[in-house]
């Protein structure tokens, strides 16, 4: 037992560096694709130095009419466009049919 403490601990200090590398590999935005994405929202009507009272309200409102402007143009190629389309997920695939409280699993227990 003395044993297989020591070697759990040292199997988990060599699993996880391998575990934080792993997720290092998605690559985050370039500087080049910020700059556009600003230059978007700029052009969407947000001001970045402007009004600092509705800061959230403001960047978050450009943000829907850039994703307006990108649906009503078609342009769903490039980084980050909005997907079209519906989904409905998380709806039961077949109705279940009616249990009667006398054909129930615990009836009469």
């Amino acid at each position: 037992m003395k044993k297989l403490i020591p070697a759990v601990v040292v199997a988990a200090a060599l699993v996880v560096p391998s575990l934080s590398f792993a997720q290092s590999s998605q690559q985050g935005l370039t500087r080049a694709q910020v700059r556009a994405e600003l230059v978007q929202l700029e052009q969407a009507g947000y001001n970045p130095s402007g009004d600092r009272v509705n800061y959230p309200e403001n960047l978050q409102a450009a943000q829907a009419r850039v994703t307006q402007e990108k649906l009503a143009s078609g342009d769903t190629s490039g980084y980050g466009a909005p997907a079209v389309g519906t989904s409905q997920a998380g709806g039961p695939a077949v109705q279940p049919a009616h249990v009667t409280p006398s054909q129930a699993v615990y009836f009469g227990h």
